[in-house]
């Protein structure tokens, strides 16, 4: 149970991720209007949201033990199938590696993804203005990436496993995102270890997709676990334009 636990503890802050000058130089002469930033966000991901009716890709899952992150415990490939209004759905493609791993990591961090997804909740996880108090960092548009982004500090309104505490990154333009990196603002059990997380996004078809994912966890009873996701293959449905 308890590395049950603790496994989910990390596919669960992942169900719901640097810098230097750059930009123009009337850009950087003065610090960007913060609650206009948070409306480009809001707008960005209620666009997302409304123009990609489904999309398919492939997930390649790594699951390491240690220190050693040459040699990975588990392995899983996944093809991940969302639509809107129902959600997502994932077919396992292949496995390698410990059983164990594969029953009380791989298939729980599948299973909270799709909970996490699920239409009637899916909209409690999204990185918005109700959902998060965000808050720009000083230093006016960074680069991260190879884009241009604002740097927002951001903090859950109600704390949950697959809320983050930490820093989010969005594109300059259009406040698509780019990256949110932070830690779980809730553990899901006593028995897991803080878990710290990472994912970067690309623009596909001018909407931000995942393509890499990184989550770390440790407890006392099971020491350190590494768990990262690699993403590609999208195929988008996009709503016609107007």
């Amino acid at each position: 149970m308890a590395m049950r636990m603790q496994r989910r503890a990390a596919s669960v802050v992942l169900s719901a991720v640097l810098g230097g000058w750059a930009g123009n130089t009337a850009v950087r002469a003065q610090e960007p209007n913060q609650a206009a930033v948070i409306r480009t966000i809001d707008a960005a991901v209620q666009n997302r949201y409304q123009t990609v009716l489904g999309f398919t890709d492939i997930e390649r899952y790594q699951v390491f033990r240690g220190s050693d992150e040459t040699r990975a415990d588990a392995e899983m490939t996944a093809r991940d199938t969302y639509k809107k209004g129902a959600g997502k759905t994932y077919t396992v493609l292949s496995r390698s590696g410990s059983g164990l791993v594969q029953k009380f990591g791989l298939d729980p961090l599948l299973e909270n993804e799709e909970r996490i997804n699920d239409p009637a909740t899916v909209a409690q996880s999204w990185f918005t203005s109700a959902n998060y108090e965000m808050k720009l960092k000083p230093g006016g548009v960074q680069r991260l990436n190879g884009r241009d982004c604002f740097v927002l500090a951001i903090s859950p309104k109600q704390k949950a496993p697959n809320m983050i505490e930490g820093t989010l990154w969005v594109d300059a333009k259009d406040g698509s995102i780019v990256q949110v990196e932070g830690v779980a603002s809730k553990s899901p059990s006593l028995f897991a270890g803080t878990t710290h997380m990472m994912r970067q996004y690309v623009q596909i078809q001018g909407f931000p997709m995942a393509t890499h994912a990184r989550a770390e966890s440790s407890s006392f009873l099971f020491g350190r676990t590494v768990i990262l996701i690699d993403y590609s293959g999208y195929q988008l449905q996009l709503a016609p334009s107007r």
